[in-house]
C-alpha cells in the first residue's frame, strides 16, 4: 500500500541568494523577500497585514492578547513563505511597538522559539533611526537635508549630510500612538508634535535643502498629491513637490473632515484615520526644518537591512549605472559594446555636467533593451520598460529622460502619444538632449550591427559647421543610404553639415 502522507515540499532550487525580511511596526507586518545582490534591491514577493499592533498602547502600556495571536498567525505564514521560497536568511524587524510595551521582549522571544529559524530583533531608537536612513540613501546617494521615517508608533528623523548619517532621534508621535495621546484631538496632538519637534534642533539644519519622507501614512499623502495633479508617472519613490505645495497639501488633508478624505482620489482606505495626524506632522515638519523640497521614498528600514548585507563592492557602485546593467542583463548582445558607445558619443556631447554624463552612460547600457522585442512594438515596449522599471535609483527625471532616448533610439515618432508622459516630466534642454542621443545611438547600431568590433571602424567628429563620420577601409562598415539619412538627422539636430570620411 502506497504511503498516503504527502512528501515535504522542498524550496526551489535558484542560483541568486533569498533574503526575507519582516518589517513588524505599530500600524503593519510586511513580509519582503529580496533576491541577488543587485545594488538596486530587487524584490520578488511583497506581503503586507495591517494589524495596529500599538493600538491602545498609551493606555495599557502592552500589546493586547489578541493582536498577539493576529501576529503569530501573520509570522507563521511569512515563515512557511520564506521556506518555500528558500530564503537563506529571515529576520523579524521589531520597531516601536514591541519595543515600548512592557509585554514586548517576552512577545519576541515567544515568537522565536515557536517559529523556528526566524529571528526577532528589537531595534533600539537609534537602530531603526540608522537602518531608515541607510535605506533612503541606498537610493539616493547623495540625500542632503533631513529624513523624517513616520510609522505608527514613532517617528525617527536623521540628518542627512550629502550622503553622510548625522544626529538622530526616535520622537513618540507615530500616527496611531499620537492619535492616542491625543484622545483624538487634532489640536492637542498639534501641540504634541510642536514640544516633540522642540527637542530635535538639528531638524533645522535641512533648511534651503530637502525633507525626505518615508513610511506609509506619509507615501499615502504623496498617492493623494499625484492623484489629484494628474502627474504623468504614477510612482511615490523620488516623487518631488515644492515646500508650498507640500503646505497646501498638509492644510487640505488635515482640515478636511473624514467623509471628504474618503472621496478624495488615491486615497489608500487603511490609511483614512491616520491621514490627518500625518498631515499635521508635515506641517510642523516644515515650519522646523524650512526645508526646500519635499522628496517622498519608498525606501527605509527594510532597504537599510538590505543594503548592510551587500557586498562592499556593489555597494559602492552608482544605482543609476546599476539600474541600467541589470535591467539589460541577459538581453543585452554584446556587453562590451555600451563602454564603446559611451566612447564613441563623447565627442557630441562637450561641456556636459556629471549628471548628464551618468545619464547618458545609463542610455548607452539601455541601448540594446528592445533587441528581443517584436519590431513593431519595439519604441513603445523599450520606452514602457525603462520608464517603469523597479531601479529605486532613478528619480522620474532620469526615468523620463531615458525612456525617451530609448524610444528615439528605436526611431519611435517624435509625436507620439506614448510618449507625452515623459516629455511632460523634461524641459526644452533636456529633451532635445534625449533626441540627440537617441539619434547618435540608432546610427551607432546601423554601422554597427549592435557589435564593438565594426564600431571600432568608425568615429564621430565635430568640425566647424560638420559633423564629420570617419569610416575604416576595409571594416564591413559603408555608408550606405540608412547610414546617410541617420547621419543627416543628427547633423541637422546639431545645426551641422553631415559629411563622411574614408580612412
Amino acid at each position: 500500500m502506497m504511503d498516503q502522507m504527502s512528501p515535504e515540499i522542498a524550496p526551489p532550487a535558484h542560483s541568486a541568494t533569498r533574503r526575507a525580511v519582516v518589517d513588524l511596526g505599530s500600524n503593519s507586518v510586511r513580509l519582503v523577500i529580496y533576491e541577488g545582490d543587485a545594488r538596486n534591491p530587487v524584490q520578488i514577493f511583497n506581503e503586507k497585514a495591517v494589524l495596529r499592533l500599538a493600538k491602545d498602547m498609551t493606555k495599557t502600556g502592552r500589546l493586547g492578547e489578541a493582536v498577539m495571536a493576529q501576529t503569530e498567525t501573520v509570522l507563521r505564514r511569512y515563515a512557511a513563505i520564506a521556506r518555500a521560497m528558500g530564503a537563506v536568511a529571515f529576520e523579524v524587524l521589531a520597531t516601536s511597538a514591541v519595543r515600548d510595551a512592557e509585554n514586548g521582549a517576552e512577545f519576541a522571544a515567544l515568537m522565536q522559539a515557536r517559529i523556528p529559524p526566524m529571528q526577532v530583533s528589537i531595534l533600539s531608537g537609534e537602530q531603526e533611526a540608522a537602518l531608515s536612513a541607510e535605506g533612503v540613501l541606498c537610493g539616493i546617494p547623495a540625500a542632503d537635508g533631513a529624513l523624517a521615517d513616520l510609522g505608527g508608533g514613532s517617528l525617527e528623523l536623521v540628518r542627512l549630510d550629502a550622503g553622510r548619517v548625522g544626529q538622530a532621534a526616535t520622537l513618540p508621535i507615530g500616527v496611531i500612538r499620537l492619535a492616542d495621546r491625543a484622545g483624538g484631538d487634532l489640536l492637542r496632538a498639534r501641540a504634541i508634535v510642536s514640544a516633540a519637534l522642540e527637542e530635535t534642533p538639528f531638524i533645522a539644519q535641512a533648511a534651503g535643502r530637502d525633507l525626505y519622507l518615508s513610511g506609509g501614512a506619509f507615501r499615502a499623502l504623496a498617492r493623494i498629491h499625484i492623484a489629484q495633479t494628474s502627474y504623468p508617472l504614477n510612482m511615490v519613490h523620488h516623487y518631488t513637490i515644492g515646500r508650498e505645495e507640500a503646505r497646501d497639501l498638509a492644510g487640505v488633508i488635515g482640515e478636511a473632515g473624514r467623509k471628504l478624505i474618503e472621496r478624495m482620489p488615491g486615497v489608500p482606505r487603511r490609511r483614512i484615520d491616520d491621514l490627518p495626524y500625518a498631515a499635521l506632522i508635515l506641517r510642523r515638519l516644515l515650519r522646523a526644518s524650512n526645508a526646500s523640497r519635499v522628496v517622498f521614498s519608498a525606501n527605509g528600514l527594510r532597504e537599510g537591512w538590505f543594503a548592510r548585507r551587500m557586498p562592499p563592492e556593489i555597494r559602492a557602485q552608482d544605482p543609476l549605472l546599476a539600474a541600467g546593467r541589470d535591467l539589460t542583463r541577459g538581453i543585452i548582445r554584446d556587453s562590451a559594446l555600451p563602454p564603446a558607445l559611451i566612447n564613441w558619443t563623447n565627442p557630441l556631447f562637450a561641456g556636459e555636467t556629471g549628471a548628464q554624463r551618468r545619464l547618458r552612460e545609463a542610455a548607452c547600457w539601455l541601448s540594446d533593451i528592445g533587441s528581443h522585442e517584436h519590431p513593431e512594438y519595439r519604441a513603445e515596449q523599450a520606452f514602457l520598460r525603462v520608464l517603469r522599471q523597479p531601479g529605486m535609483g532613478l528619480d522620474h527625471h532620469a526615468r523620463a529622460f531615458l525612456a525617451l532616448t530609448m524610444a528615439l533610439r528605436y526611431e519611435a515618432p517624435p509625436d507620439s502619444p506614448f510618449l507625452g508622459p515623459a516629455r511632460s516630466l523634461l524641459d526644452l534642454h533636456a529633451a532635445r538632449r534625449t533626441e540627440t542621443l537617441g539619434a547618435a545611438l540608432r546610427l551607432a547600431y546601423t554601422l554597427s550591427a549592435g557589435t564593438p568590433q565594426l564600431l571600432a571602424g568608425t568615429t564621430l567628429t565635430l568640425a566647424p559647421g560638420r559633423l564629420i563620420l570617419g569610416l575604416t577601409e576595409a571594416n564591413g562598415v559603408f555608408a550606405g543610404d540608412a547610414v546617410l539619412r541617420r547621419l543627416d538627422r543628427l547633423a541637422q539636430m546639431l545645426g551641422l553639415e553631415a559629411e563622411t570620411e574614408r580612412r
